[in-house]
């Protein structure tokens, strides 16, 4: 009951969060504006096509996935690492991160996975992602540079964060107490249970931390990761041809203000709820785009984006059961 409690309280802490984000940013704008720009001027052959790709992406996840899974259990199907990694993304929009949680739980459920193994796999592929973002950023400063002090310049608070948590003395001064007293006490925690328990749990973990190592297609592999970011790159860059006020801007104009969304998605709200549309206007302003045009661009690509992933979510979970009516077995112990 407490955790149920803990988590509604959760899921309305993030959830008003986003809202409030989604809310200081639309608030001031002209509905009947949006409502004609809406109905009026956006080609939606792209945004049909922004979600073809978005689709396509997901598959590659899927298929990655799959890769990184073999070396530490047996290759799950494809429709039920795709149908978990869709009920994954579903869940990131009840609450943040609880998406990776899910679908381990899912796949474990139906593929007879140690969901410890699977969670170190998801925990590997998250590096991959973050190094992919961290790569991509790197490549926007350093051809954008202009731009991004631009950025820095107008939001002053984002440098501050920054530098705050960089060189917090909170946090420095925590990371060494807590390394002296596991130094000081390291005898009688390892005589835990709980040490003993968490020991099991993270052998397996290791496992599937350190499965791209023994992944056999490694080949297969990389390209993938380098398959997701460029369709998620490319469904952000077709809603640019959605809309004239943004169909003249180049691809590094996309990239940059792909990554700038990116991070958005980061922070923890749901599904990047209003801090996505923060990043991806502020991306847009960089480029002379209006903030009252970047707010309906950011709409209609973070709706469009959504409300796949919902369809395709909740469809994932009324399938799931049927195809596996048949292999209803029990997940491995963790």
């Amino acid at each position: 009951m407490k955790n149920t409690i803990i988590k509604i309280l959760k899921f309305l802490v993030f959830f008003t969060l986003g809202i409030f984000i989604f809310w200081l940013i639309y608030k001031d704008q002209d509905i009947e504006r949006i409502k004609t720009v809406l109905t009026n001027e956006v080609n939606y052959f792209w945004v049909f096509i922004s979600l073809v790709v978005g689709l396509v992406s997901h598959i590659s996840r899927t298929l990655r996935w799959g890769l990184m899974i073999e070396p530490v259990s047996h290759k799950p199907r494809v429709v039920n690492t795709f149908l978990a990694v869709m009920i994954g993304y579903l869940m990131n929009l009840a609450l943040p991160r609880m998406g990776e949680v899910s679908r381990c739980g899912v796949l474990a459920r139906y593929e007879k996975i140690s969901f410890s193994k699977l969670f170190g796999t998801v925990v590997a592929e998250r590096l991959i992602d973050m190094i992919s973002l961290l790569i991509l950023l790197a490549i926007v400063i350093f051809s954008q540079f202009g731009q991004m002090l631009s950025f820095l310049a107008r939001n002053p608070e984002i440098k501050e964060k920054i530098t705050g948590i960089l060189f917090s003395p909170v946090l420095i001064g925590g990371f060494i107490i807590l390394v002296f007293l596991i130094i000081l006490f390291r005898k009688k925690i390892t005589q835990t249970v709980i040490y003993k328990k968490l020991s099991g749990i993270l052998i397996n973990f290791k496992e599937g931390f350190i499965s791209i190592r023994s992944i056999k297609k490694k080949g297969w592999f990389w390209f993938h990761s380098a398959f997701i970011w460029f369709c998620y790159y490319l469904m952000l860059y077709a809603i640019f041809f959605a809309f004239g006020f943004t169909s003249h801007l180049g691809p590094i104009a996309g990239l940059t203000t792909f990554v700038l969304a990116s991070f958005g998605m980061v922070a923890p709200v749901q599904g990047g709820m209003g801090a996505w549309h923060f990043m991806a206007i502020e991306g847009l302003l960089l480029y002379g785009i209006p903030k009252e045009n970047g707010i309906i661009f950011a709409f209609v690509a973070h709706s469009s984006m959504t409300l796949m992933i919902i369809a395709i979510g909740l469809l994932s979970f009324l399938v799931l059961p049927f195809i596996n009516r048949r292999n209803d077995v029990e997940p491995e112990k963790f």
